[in-house]
This record gives structure tokens, C-alpha cells and sequence, in this order.
């Protein structure tokens, strides 16, 4: 299974990258708005690959997908950056973290008009996936937050559209090709930022005064989330459609690498993501790491 390799090696990175944006969210770039349109805009750096691709555009109702897919992640992220400023992080991630994977399988199978569905082992696998996902991230009963549930499921749900959309554009056409019209889709929509006064002012005005530190933490962070975005990519275009949903229920590897990362890195840098480690803590992700486990291995042996 390529595409399960590719997709853990992708979320390794991802995990690296979320204590990045964690730290620019919460001191240097506090305006959610402007960190997606920055994520959009840089999407056109896919450009890069253009001489290696026979470019030519897509048919229209392929490019509507890759457009829509484009604009529906960087939603999703503007969203998903929006809550995380305003709540606490064990109430965005365990909320987005479980309700992207059965937003995707929804979406897959109401498309598929019901020919798109899971074998019990496969199902049994995904709970355990998101079970564990949530588990991980998951602190007290914080997660049960009317108010930051609703900015998780706007998220989580137009992640999933972006995702689902993506795979019928890999179905038809080569990878590249369709990886560079769904982020140029992305960079157009990010232009829709630029309506918003305060975002235009501290672009074009007050010329944000960021540190240099900060733009190159800010910058190799792009880079590296770049990097796994398109390993994602990747696995979306080499995995199965059902199993579209089974890459967002591996999301909580990524926060299996984050809690080891986080151990790591939490003594010299606090102020990235207070995770407490207190034995209760790790109680609950050791049990968290076991049930991703459980479902991984089921998922290899399908």
C-alpha cells in the first residue's frame, strides 16, 4: 500500500508544520485571514513543475472540480486557523479530526450513489483511526463546545469537499497536471482575502513589520508544508475512493508525531503548545497510539 506509506510520511511532516503554525498564530500573525491568504497565494509556487508537465487545461466540468477543491481548502483552513485562534486547541483538532473522516466517507458514498462502501474489517478499522484521532487530542470534555463545534464542522466540512473533489480530478487526469489547477485554483480564491479593509491595510499600508526570524520560520514552514500538502495529494491520487476517507481518518498520526514532537521541544519552546504530561496525559495518549496502531495494522492486512 504506497499510498499508506506516503500518507504517514506526509503527516510526520504535517506535524511539524502544525507547531509552526501554532507559534505564528498565537504571537507574530494573529489575523487568520491573512495566514490563509498567504497559504493560498503561495499555492501558485506548483508552478515550479509546469515545465515537467504537458499543461493544457482540463475539460470544464474537470476544472470546475479543480477550482472548487482549491477554494474549498483554503475555506477549510481559514476556518480551521479561525477556531484554532479562538479556542483552545484540545477543542478545535479532537472536533475537525473526527468529523473530516465521516464527512468524506458521507460525501463519497452519497456521490457514488451507495456503490462506495466499507467491508466490516474496513469499518472497524476507520472507528479505531478516529477513535484514536480524537482520543489523542482530546483533553477532559473540552471538546463538547457548541461554539467551537460549529467552526470545526464548517472546517471539517469543506476539507472534505476539497478532498473528495480532488480525487475525481486525479481519476481523470495525471497527477501534476491536476495538482497545479487545483493550487492555482486555491491562489485565485485567496484573492477574495484582499476584500477584507484590514487585511488590504496591513498588506499594502502598514507594511506588517515582521521580524526577519519570523518570516523564515514562517516561510521554511510553508516549505515544508508544501512539501507534505502535496505528499497528501499524492496519496489521495494513489489511494482507492472509499479509501479518500481512511487518509483523513489517519490524521491522528499526525498528532501521534506531534505528542512525541511536543515532548521534545515543549522544555526549550513552551510557548509552541502547552501539552500537559502529567501521568493522566499519558494514560490517555498511550491508549490513543494503540487504538491508531490497531487501526493501521488492520488497514495494512485488508
Amino acid at each position: 500500500m504506497l499510498w499508506l506509506i506516503v500518507t504517514i510520511v506526509a503527516y510526520f511532516i504535517l506535524a511539524a508544520v502544525f507547531l509552526v503554525d501554532k507559534y505564528l498564530l498565537t504571537s507574530s500573525i494573529p489575523n487568520a485571514r491573512a495566514y490563509a491568504f498567504y497559504i493560498g497565494i503561495l499555492g501558485i509556487g506548483v508552478l515550479v513543475f509546469a515545465p515537467f508537465v504537458d499543461l493544457y487545461f482540463l475539460n470544464p466540468s474537470d476544472m470546475f472540480l479543480a477550482f472548487v477543491s482549491g477554494a474549498t481548502f483554503l475555506f477549510g483552513i481559514f476556518w480551521f486557523f479561525k477556531g484554532l485562534k479562538k479556542f483552545e486547541t484540545s477543542r478545535m483538532i479532537p472536533a475537525v479530526g473526527g468529523l473530516l473522516p465521516i464527512f468524506t466517507i458521507l460525501l463519497i458514498y452519497l456521490i457514488s450513489w451507495g456503490r462506495e462502501t466499507l467491508a466490516p474489517q474496513q469499518i472497524l478499522a476507520f472507528f479505531l483511526l478516529i477513535g484514536g484521532s480524537v482520543l489523542i487530542t482530546m483533553e477532559k470534555a473540552s471538546i463538547f463546545s457548541w461554539k467551537s463545534m460549529k467552526f470545526a464542522i464548517v472546517a471539517a466540512f469543506f476539507l472534505s469537499v476539497s478532498f473528495v473533489s480532488a480525487k475525481f480530478v486525479y481519476l481523470n487526469y495525471p497527477f501534476l497536471l491536476s495538482l497545479i489547477w487545483i493550487k492555482l485554483g486555491g491562489a485565485l480564491f485567496s484573492l477574495i482575502f484582499l476584500f477584507d479593509a484590514d487585511l488590504r491595510s496591513s498588506l499594502f499600508q502598514k507594511r506588517m513589520a515582521v521580524k526577519r526570524k519570523t518570516a523564515v520560520i514562517f516561510f521554511a514552514g510553508q516549505a515544508a508544508g508544501a512539501a507534505a500538502n502535496m505528499l497528501q495529494n499524492w496519496s489521495i491520487a494513489l489511494a482507492p475512493l472509499i479509501y479518500v476517507a481512511f487518509i483523513n481518518a489517519l490524521q491522528g498520526a499526525q498528532y501521534g508525531f506531534l505528542f512525541l514532537l511536543t515532548i521534545l521541544f515543549s522544555l526549550k519552546f513552551p510557548r509552541i503548545l502547552k501539552e500537559e504530561l502529567n501521568r493522566q496525559a499519558v494514560i490517555q495518549k498511550s491508549m490513543a497510539l494503540l487504538l491508531l496502531g490497531a487501526g493501521l495494522a488492520m488497514l495494512a492486512l485488508i
